[in-house]
């Protein structure tokens, strides 16, 4: 090992060492690569032809009664006139590309980001785990994720799902955990009064209280999804993010302006889109349901007693 520049302090080869090591898994499990390739891509594709198969005008409409229902006629009336300017663009099929990969990055990470940040916020010690890997998964830099993800699976949408995942992952378990913990000690301990079991106050009491907390979380998964969706396109990912990088490759500034544009308004539409989904109201019924149920479970079981009770003092 030659010394480093201070002239007293050997140089450490880790990056060497984890490059062997990633070369090793590459070229031992080629085959696993390739499939995993193909059912990373699967999803992405289909999801983008069906958006693109539909007509834009038609496909605009339905976003801007989805923004309707969800939000307010203000945020639907914006949802027509920003994705119709993407359609003047002529950027509509490149902006549908980008969506299918942001909703399908969205749902694997939120797959695995809940049920991690549930652990998390259940157990101390998962937590002292997860933490160091959340931190090391957020400093480091996103495109240093696309070098294991291009060797892995080449070119395409599986590399850029690869890393997009990983990259937006960690907001997300943080926010669950946050939104577990936060849930008022006395809210859990009435449910356990009335019977409740530990999944029932999970799923009827903590989950529904945490809901916006963890919508926040979704909420940062889309942004990073969509953050590194377009670098993606350094690696091959069709959509917004590929027409960006080609306009940088070529210095063509009006194409990078109207894909950036474009980049923006669907950023717009689905960072308030999940930001409404955040502040919806329904939790308070879950919780109600969950305490009618016990004391309905309670009563059905002094019922049952009473009967038998009466026959042991007849006899």
């Amino acid at each position: 090992m030659n010394p480093d520049e201070s002239g007293f302090l050997p140089h450490i080869p880790i990056g060497d060492a984890v490059a062997d090591w990633l070369g090793w898994l590459k070229s031992s499990q080629d085959a696993f690569f390739d499939g995993a390739k193909a059912v990373m891509a699967y999803p992405i594709d289909q999801l983008s032809d069906g958006l693109i198969a539909i007509p834009p005008l038609l496909a605009i409409l339905l976003f801007a009664l989805l923004a309707f229902a969800l939000r307010s006629w203000q945020f639907s009336l914006v949802t027509v006139i920003g994705f119709l300017l993407v359609l003047s663009l002529e950027q509509w099929e490149a902006m549908m590309q980008l969506m299918a990969q942001v909703i399908v990055a969205t749902v694997v990470a939120v797959i695995i980001a809940i049920p991690v940040g549930i652990l998390a916020g259940s157990s101390k010690l998962v937590s002292t785990l997860v933490r160091p890997v959340l931190d090391f998964m957020q400093t480091m830099p996103a495109f240093v994720y696309l070098i294991p993800a291009v060797l892995f699976f080449s070119l395409g949408y599986a590399p850029g799902l690869f890393a997009t995942v990983i990259f937006a992952l960690p907001p997300g378990v943080r926010m669950t955990e946050l939104g577990i913990r936060q849930v008022d000690r006395e809210t859990v301990e009435a449910g356990e009064a009335f019977g409740a079991g530990r999944l029932q106050i999970l799923t009827g009491i903590q989950l529904p209280l945490a809901v916006p907390t963890i919508m926040a979380g979704v909420n940062q998964i889309i942004m990073l999804s969509l953050s590194m969706a377009v670098i993606a396109g350094m690696v091959g990912a069709e959509g917004l993010g590929k027409q960006v990088t080609d306009a940088v490759s070529t210095q063509n500034l009006s194409q990078g302006i109207e894909a950036g544009l474009s980049v923006v308004i669907l950023a717009v539409y689905l960072d308030r889109l999940t930001a409404a989904l955040g502040n919806r109201k329904d939790y308070p019924s879950s919780l109600i349901s969950l305490i009618g149920g016990a004391l309905r479970r309670r009563a059905a079981a002094r019922g049952t007693a009473a009967p038998a009770t009466e026959a042991a003092t007849a006899a």
